[in-house]
């Protein structure tokens, strides 16, 4: 077994650079992008995020292991077999990134990586220290039982987390057009950053922006609806605890109060929103709302002709 390293580890002074960086050109350009202290917020989640994982890590390779042991094929560390390793945990890197805006257990460690009202480079360094409780690992465990070895799966994961640091800026516009349609690129991640109800729940890609054209979720960002960040109901305040465990702490509060065993597990496993007597918004509603709204206005827009040549003022059609 090749002694692999950690691609995170080496492209740390890479992040670092490119945060100094893009500060630098903010501040001669649009110094609303930083915020210090929201930045400050970031990087100590980051630096949080980090000790979690070491300290999980042992446990969550130990559990990949001893799945592995029960492995439909033996795969090597061939060139080949990489290659479909880092498209295969790119596509369980969609399934659990999804799980994790509509299953509010996943939600309360990822939030925190939408809990900025900012998209810059330090915003990627927002990370969750609860990763481990959540259990997020368990969507890479099919690539143990596949075959893949763990050391190689981490590695493709850790390729992975790189990539997506450079997609958190908003100081690349768009790219061409191929990669846009291949990519993940910081136009579909700003879309995916965004509250505006249009952008609520879409493009979940890692990597390949693929899986969300295949799946049903891409939504491409438009000029004429700029992307707003943060989440729903954003944080009051820049308090690294709160930050942490918000979502942890409503969990704990709704389950609680909740009239039954059916509305704890709703509050625990349902939508992010959710509520016994349908008093709160889940992105759906909020969407629902919205999209009557569209309807509404693309009415009054209709012409009063006979014509069925498309209303060339109507908003555009929305992405499958």
């Amino acid at each position: 077994m090749p002694d692999l390293p950690d691609p995170v580890d080496l492209a740390i002074p890479a992040f670092v650079a490119l945060v100094l960086t893009e500060m630098l050109v903010a501040r001669l350009k649009d110094r609303s992008r930083y915020c210090p202290r929201d930045t400050l917020t970031s990087l100590m989640l980051g630096f949080g995020s980090t000790i979690a994982s070491v300290l999980a890590g042992g446990a969550v390779f130990a559990l990949a292991t001893w799945v592995h042991q029960f492995r439909l094929f033996d795969i090597s560390y061939a060139w080949y077999w990489f290659a479909l390793a880092f498209v295969l945990d790119d596509l369980a890197y969609y399934v659990f990134h999804r799980s994790a805006h509509r299953v509010r257990w996943f939600w309360a460690s990822h939030v925190i990586h939408h809990s900025s009202q900012h998209y810059n480079f330090s915003t990627a360094l927002r990370q969750t220290w609860t990763g481990f409780f959540s259990l997020g690992f368990i969507f890479r465990l099919p690539l143990f039982l596949i075959g893949f070895p763990p050391g190689l799966v981490f590695f493709c994961a850790g390729l992975n987390l790189v990539y997506q640091f450079w997609i958190h800026t908003e100081m690349v516009g768009r790219m061409p057009r191929w990669f846009e349609a291949l990519m993940n690129t910081p136009s579909h991640h700003r879309v995916h950053h965004a509250t505006n109800a249009r952008y609520l729940d879409k493009n979940y890609a890692g990597v390949f922006i693929v899986w969300d054209r295949m799946f049903g979720t891409f939504e491409p960002e438009r000029d004429n609806d700029r992307p707003r960040y943060g989440i729903v109901h954003n944080l009051p305040d820049f308090n690294l605890i709160r930050a942490a465990f918000h979502e942890w702490w409503g969990i704990a509060k709704d389950v609680w109060a909740a009239p039954g065993i059916k509305a704890r597990l709703g509050y625990m496993f349902g939508p992010p929103g959710w509520s016994h007597d349908g008093s709160r918004d889940t992105s759906e509603s909020i969407k629902a709302r919205w999209l009557a709204r569209e309807n509404r206005g693309n009415q009054w827009k209709k012409p009063t002709s006979s014509s069925s040549a498309p209303d060339p003022e109507a908003a555009p059609p929305r992405a499958a």
